[in-house]
């Protein structure tokens, strides 16, 4: 754009900036949302200066150029999620430490079992269920004998995987 343009625009904005203070005070509430806020009208207001046609005064078309501005701004702003700093938070939940021994061995103890076969699996996850041998033998269909057998083996081998 040319220079006079931007003179009279720098001129007329001067002179009429009232207008967008208080626009920008009908629709912030605090120091760093009004800055804001007149910065956006002012860089509206220069991208449609060039189409101002002095139909109306200046300062009628400043209103409606920074009132609508703001309307939008405050439409948008209210899908937006709030947020609140995190400094300005008091937490009353008292931090304590925590312990992740049992989900370590929990990881442990599932890399070991990863490493049986199917049949084993299934009897270290019935053992692990509380189920007695007459259950997990019931449920595998073997003998409730053959079931203590496997669940030894399983024992063992799981130590030997778990402390080589």
């Amino acid at each position: 754009m040319d220079k006079e343009l931007e003179h009279s625009f720098i001129a007329l904005l001067e002179e009429h900036q009232n207008i967008v203070h208080k626009v920008c005070r009908l629709y912030t509430n605090n120091y760093d949302a009004h800055n804001d806020l007149f910065q956006e009208i002012t860089i509206q207001l220069w991208k449609a200066y060039p189409k101002f046609r002095g139909d109306s005064k200046f300062s009628t078309w400043m209103y409606r150029v920074g009132l609508n501005t703001a309307i939008t701004l405050y439409r948008k702003s209210k899908r937006s999620i709030k947020t609140q700093e995190f400094d300005a938070v008091q937490f009353k939940i008292k931090a304590e430490h925590y312990d992740d021994t049992e989900e370590q061995q929990l990881k442990l103890l599932y890399s070991a079992v990863h490493q049986l076969n199917d049949i084993e699996k299934a009897l270290v996850f019935l053992y692990l269920e509380d189920k007695n041998y007459k259950e997990i033998s019931e449920t595998l269909g073997i003998s409730e004998v053959n079931a203590r057998v496997k669940m030894n083996r399983v024992k063992t081998k799981l130590k030997t995987i778990l402390n080589p």
